[in-house]
């Protein structure tokens, strides 16, 4: 029997965000986590990483970012069949209408910025990624 299954069952990330203190903040969640994760700084961005060939376990999604917002974003991956956690991450009150279309293209979870470490974790058992 295998003791040690973790490195085969290593969870991936992506942080799409365009402000770079976000990414170095979710990046730095994801790793001490022990989540192996990559970078983008936009919606487009994280098409092209798919589109080439990459899948992640879990998205973390800014709603607003230049090129391709969020919304956008994580409608295209769903149309791409992409099955990937999609987690909604933006400064924007969970009330609001733009969060709810948000919510509506495909998110599996929605948090406000900022993105603590007990968020992150309730993301993660939400969608039963556990680390």
């Amino acid at each position: 029997m295998l003791k040690n299954t973790k490195a085969a069952t290593k969870i991936t990330a992506l942080v799409v965000d365009d402000s770079k203190i976000n990414q170095r903040i979710h990046h730095k969640l994801l790793e001490n986590l022990g989540i192996e994760n990559q970078v983008v700084g936009n919606g487009k961005e994280a098409i092209d990483v798919h589109c080439s060939g990459k899948h992640f376990d879990l998205i973390l999604m800014d709603m607003d970012m230049p090129i391709m917002n969020g919304i956008e974003a994580t409608r295209t991956l769903r149309a791409m069949g992409i099955r990937s956690t999609i987690a909604g991450v933006s400064s924007h009150s969970s009330l609001s209408e733009d969060t709810q279309e948000f919510i509506e293209a495909g998110l599996d979870d929605y948090q406000e910025k900022p993105l603590t470490p007990d968020k992150l974790v309730a993301i993660l058992h939400k969608v039963n990624l556990h680390v």
